[in-house]
C-alpha cells in the first residue's frame, strides 16, 4: 500500500494495527557512466517493494533530493547535493507532520554510505531530525517535564516495546552489516551494481563502463543477476525481520 494512495480510512487502521510506514531515503547521485543516478533510491525502493510483497507495510513517497555529498565526484557531475542543516530541518516537519497525525511505527531505509552500517552525514541527519521530532512532540503533547512526571515511571521497563517513544521512528539500512558482509558492498562496483541489477536491470549499462574510466567502477564488469538476487534475498530476509 502506498501512502500517496491512502485514504483517512487506510490512515486510521493503519494507525490501529500499528502498520510500518516506510520511508526511502535515496540520493540522485554520480554513479559513474554505467549506473542511474538515482541507484540509491532504485535499491531501497525496489527492496521495500519487495518486502510489501512479504508483510503489510506503508509505503511512503521517497526522499531522494539529500546530502548526497561531492566525495565521488564534483559539482558537474550531476549529483544533487543539499546541506545537511537544510535537509535536517525539512526532515524535521516531515516527521512531526507523521507523529501529529498519530502514525507511531516509521522506519527509514537508506543504502547511501552505509557501509558497514558507520553514521554519515545523511544517515545522522535523518537520525538527529528524528530524535528532535520526537522530543518536540512529547513536549508540545504531554508538556515540559514529561519523562520526569510519575505518569513514566514504568519508562525503563517499555525500552523494548512500541511504548518507548524513541522506537517510533526508526533509521535503518537496506543491508546489515552482517548481510554486507556475507555478500559485499560498494560503490557502483560489481556488488552495488549487481543487487541493482536484480531490482531494476533498466538502470545499469555496462556496456557503458569504459565511457569514463574510475577506480571504485573497474570491478562493475563482475556484475551479475545471480549475485544481485543473493544480495536481495538476504536484504529482504534482514528488512523482514527488523521491520515489525
Amino acid at each position: 500500500m502506498y501512502l500517496d494512495l491512502c485514504f483517512p480510512r487506510e490512515i486510521e487502521a493503519a494507525k490501529e494495527k500499528h502498520t510500518p510506514v516506510v520511508i526511502v531515503g535515496g540520493t540522485v547521485e554520480y554513479h559513474g557512466p554505467h549506473c542511474a543516478y538515482g541507484c540509491d533510491t532504485l535499491i531501497a525502493q525496489g527492496l521495500v517493494e519487495k518486502l510489501s510483497e512479504k508483510k503489510d507495510i506503508i509505503i511512503a513517497p521517497p526522499i531522494s533530493y539529500s546530502p548526497a555529498s561531492y566525495a565521488v565526484a564534483d559539482e558537474k557531475s550531476g549529483t544533487v547535493h543539499v546541506e545537511e542543516n537544510a535537509f535536517e530541518e525539512y526532515l524535521y516537519y516531515v516527521f512531526m507532520s507523521m507523529l501529529s497525525s498519530g502514525l507511531r511505527n516509521i522506519y527509514v531505509v537508506i543504502h547511501h554510505q552505509f557501509e558497514q552500517e558507520s553514521l554519515m552525514p545523511m544517515t545522522l541527519s535523518y537520525m538527529k531530525a528524528a530524535k528532535r521530532a520526537t522530543m518536540k512532540y512529547l513536549e508540545k503533547t504531554k508538556g515540559q517535564g514529561w519523562w520526569g512526571s510519575e505518569s513514566y515511571c514504568d519508562y525503563y521497563e517499555n525500552l523494548e516495546n512500541e511504548e518507548n517513544p524513541f522506537s517510533w521512528i526508526q533509521v535503518i539500512p537496506t543491508m546489515s552489516k552482517e548481510v554486507q558482509n556475507a555478500t559485499g558492498y560498494d560503490h557502483a562496483g560489481k556488488f552495488e551494481c549487481s543487487i541493482l541489477m536484480s531490482l531494476y536491470p533498466e538502470a545499469v549499462k555496462l556496456e557503458r563502463l569504459d565511457d569514463i574510466k574510475h577506480w571504485f567502477t573497474k570491478s562493475a564488469e563482475g556484475a551479475n543477476r545471480v549475485l544481485g538476487d543473493e544480495m536481495v534475498k538476504l536484504s529482504l530476509d534482514y528488512l523482514e525481520k527488523r521491520i515489525i
